[in-house]
């Protein structure tokens, strides 16, 4: 892993004026010194290394420096981080720990303040970042940005806080993320004038070209639960300049099998201009955000990746800083000692917690849809034992509850639809925004013995089936593991299969819940306070009117 002179010779794809050519890249120390054309020669390709830009690094269960030993297999040079999971749970110090973390290995990490935590005043996180913490988040020079602005009523209607943080982020020149799903019109337009930047979580064409034609960058993005890359695609011949990659959210598992070069690799496939698909993931997020990260260019840092070819789209070398960090996909970072941080306060739940009582009407129920964040309304009937209301196998209508994991208080209960569990239960410490435990189950006892495992490790994801179980543990905040990379994934790999042997068919079950208490993506959701309704912005009854 030296940093000598060394020179790559093959085809050299420069995303800047947009060309292709044979020469020869050399490098000294940490820096491109020269590039000189030579049509004499061939190789492979070498281009600027890949760019995420928009993840939650926490999502990956992997702390920062296992997140990098994996993701530069892939190409992957830099991530513009939101550390958003790990602030609802400790606040300023989750975000210092992410950042201390990160820079113990040779990788770029590009962290924003996070804008809105807690998330909403409807749930309970373990942490609060007013307006002061953010100034003195925003002064750092390792905060590069305002992470997703989640609050767009408060955009629109003017709420103090809201726009007391915008300013900030304009009083240092910071560019402020979005997060406005379903958001056009008046509104869009309200949204984008206040200085919010970018959006990923566009549904469909229509609502992202408006945000376009607003000046908004809009990231097509592609993670392990909500994927709008296919629907999204065309938008990189309508508008090539405004265009990033992004994956928001990443499990372990699917870090392992490819990162921004697999929708490198779809979007080639599918036709697109080999160019205008790497300026999606290089030369658009480093102009946007003011990355300070080579484009190869001389005099640029030496961050690069050589490809075998832009169809096979094989990552052969990535080099950071003049620094090889993998080969032929092995990564060569070495992992670094972690003092894992949390919070963790939970009552000592027992089976009277989880009884809600049959009023004899019928009820709201969330539908989990695959691949998405949203969620619909059922109205429905769960089945009825003795005057309460129990998980209904036969209807998917699954007992679901949102516990206060950092303040002892009972549990909110509702019932989800589409997990598709036929036995056993699901819970979780990761469940966003705010990260309380997250369960469901097709029994009372499965639920118990869950949130049991989950209070005696301080933390984790586990699958229940009687004395039956596979648990992955997450020491640091409840949300990721310091444990290597591989091994994450491997024991992830383990719980989902056991979650489809309990017979969900969800492709990512535990991620699917996790969203499930995210308050700012409608249509219905649970918080640790109640039933919410994400359309009107208020708590809801799960009693349904007749």
């Amino acid at each position: 892993m030296s940093a000598e002179k060394f020179s790559v010779t093959g085809n050299i794809v420069d995303v800047v004026n947009g060309r292709v050519y044979s020469g020869v890249v050399t490098v000294e120390g940490s820096r491109i010194v020269s590039i000189v054309e030579n049509p004499t020669v061939d190789g492979p390709f070498i281009l600027p290394g890949l760019v995420d830009a928009h993840v939650h690094i926490e999502s990956s269960m992997l702390v920062p420096s296992e997140f990098a030993r994996i993701a530069v297999t892939h190409g992957t040079v830099a991530t513009v981080s939101d550390p958003h999971e790990i602030a609802n749970v400790l606040g300023a110090e989750g975000v210092e720990f992410m950042i201390e973390n990160g820079k113990q290995v040779p990788f770029r990490f590009f962290f924003g303040a996070p804008s809105c935590v807690p998330a909403t005043g409807f749930e309970t996180s373990g942490a609060e970042l007013g307006v002061e913490t953010m100034e003195a988040l925003l002064a750092r020079p390792e905060i590069h940005y305002m992470a997703e602005m989640m609050n767009w009523p408060g955009v629109i209607f003017g709420d103090p806080m809201v726009h007391a943080k915008l300013e900030v982020a304009r009083k240092y020149g910071k560019p402020v993320d979005g997060h406005a799903p379903g958001l056009t019109g008046e509104q869009a337009r309200k949204y984008a004038e206040a200085g919010i930047s970018t959006d990923h979580e566009c549904f469909d064409l229509d609502e992202a070209r408006e945000k376009l034609r607003l000046g908004m960058k809009v990231l097509i993005r592609e993670g392990s639960a909500a994927r709008n890359f296919d629907d999204l695609l065309p938008l990189i011949k309508e508008f090539p300049d405004q265009i990033m990659f992004c994956s928001d959210d990443k499990h372990p598992d699917d870090l392992v099998e490819g990162h921004i070069n697999s929708l490198v690799k779809r979007a080639i496939a599918a036709g697109y201009d080999p160019i205008r698909v790497l300026r999606c993931c290089t030369k658009n997020p480093v102009e946007h955000y003011n990355l300070g990260l080579g484009l190869l260019r001389p005099g640029d840092p030496a961050d690069f990746i050589v490809v075998d070819n832009l169809s096979d789209f094989n990552i052969l070398k990535t080099y950071i800083g003049g620094t090889a960090v993998a080969e032929n996909g092995k990564g060569l970072i070495n992992s670094v000692k972690t003092n894992p941080v949390n919070r963790f306060s939970v009552i000592d739940i027992q089976p009277g917690h989880l009884k809600v009582k049959d009023l004899g009407k019928p009820v709201k129920i969330i539908k989990a849809i695959e691949g998405q964040l949203i969620t619909e309304t059922i109205i429905g009937r769960p089945h009825s034992v003795d005057g309460y209301l129990e998980s209904d196998t036969a209807q998917d209508f699954l007992k679901m509850l949102v516990l206060n994991r950092f303040e002892p208080a009972p549990p909110a209960i509702g019932f989800i639809h589409g997990l598709g569990l036929k036995k056993g239960a699901l819970a979780s410490t990761v469940a966003h925004d705010s990260h309380n435990i997250i369960a469901c189950g097709t029994n009372d006892a499965d639920i118990l013995e869950a949130i049991r495992l989950l209070r005696q490790s301080r933390g984790g994801i586990v699958a229940v089936d009687g004395k039956e179980h596979v648990f992955v543990p997450l020491p640091v905040a409840g949300l990721m593991s310091d444990a290597d990379g591989h091994e994450v994934a491997l024991t992830y790999e383990k719980a989902n299969s056991f979650a489809a042997k309990l017979g969900s068919s969800m492709a990512a079950p535990f991620m699917t819940l996790s969203f499930m208490a995210l308050l700012v993506i409608p249509q219905l959701k649970l918080s640790d306070k109640g039933l919410f309704d994400g359309e009107k912005f208020e708590f809801t009854t799960l009693e349904a009117e007749v």
